[in-house]
C-alpha cells in the first residue's frame, strides 16, 4: 500500500503558527518547583432525618428482610427482590389507572390518554416481571436448589 501526496507540517507550504525563535531561552536553574500542599480534610453534609424519615428507611430495608434471611444464594436473592419492585410498581400504577377513572375533571379524550399510558406502562412491567421470573426459574435450575429452597423461592416471588 503506498501514499499519495502526503502532507505532514514540513511540506505543507504554510509557514509554522508559532515562531519559535522568538521565546526566550529558558535555563534549568530558572526553573523552581513549587511545594504542593496536601488537601485538608473538609467535613462534608450533615443529614438528619425526621422521625417520619427514620421510619420509612426502616420499612424500606424490612421489605426485604424476609429474602435477605431466606438463606437462598445471592444472585437469587436479588432477582427476587426485583420482581418484588416489580410487582409493587405494577400496583402502583393499577392505583393510578383507578384514580384516572374515577376522575370527574377530566375529559374523555384525556381519561383515555392517560389510561392508554399507564396501560402500556403496565405491560412494560409486565413484560419486565415475566424476564425476571424466567431468570429466576433459570437461576434455580443453575444453583440446584433443594425442593425446600425451590419452594421458599417461589414463596417469596408470590409475596408482595
Amino acid at each position: 500500500m503506498s501514499a499519495i501526496g502526503t502532507l505532514n507540517p514540513g511540506s505543507s507550504g504554510l509557514s509554522s503558527l508559532l515562531d519559535t525563535s522568538r521565546l526566550p531561552a529558558v535555563n534549568d536553574s530558572d526553573v523552581t518547583a513549587q511545594s504542593v500542599d496536601t488537601p485538608t480534610k473538609v467535613e462534608g453534609i450533615k443529614v438528619s432525618l425526621s422521625g417520619a424519615g427514620i421510619e420509612k428507611a426502616a420499612e424500606a430495608k424490612g421489605e426485604n428482610s424476609d429474602i435477605e434471611q431466606s438463606g437462598l444464594p445471592d444472585n437469587i436473592q436479588q432477582i427476587l427482590k426485583m420482581i418484588r419492585k416489580l410487582q409493587q410498581q405494577i400496583a402502583e400504577k393499577l392505583a393510578e389507572m383507578q384514580a384516572v377513572m374515577k376522575d370527574k375533571r377530566l375529559s374523555p379524550e384525556e381519561r383515555k390518554a392517560k389510561l392508554g399510558a399507564l396501560q402500556a406502562f403496565i405491560n412494560n412491567l409486565n413484560g419486565g416481571l415475566i424476564v425476571a421470573n424466567n431468570a429466576l426459574s433459570k437461576a434455580m435450575k443453575q444453583a440446584g436448589l433443594t425442593p425446600e429452597q425451590v419452594l421458599k423461592a417461589a414463596s417469596l416471588a408470590m409475596k408482595s
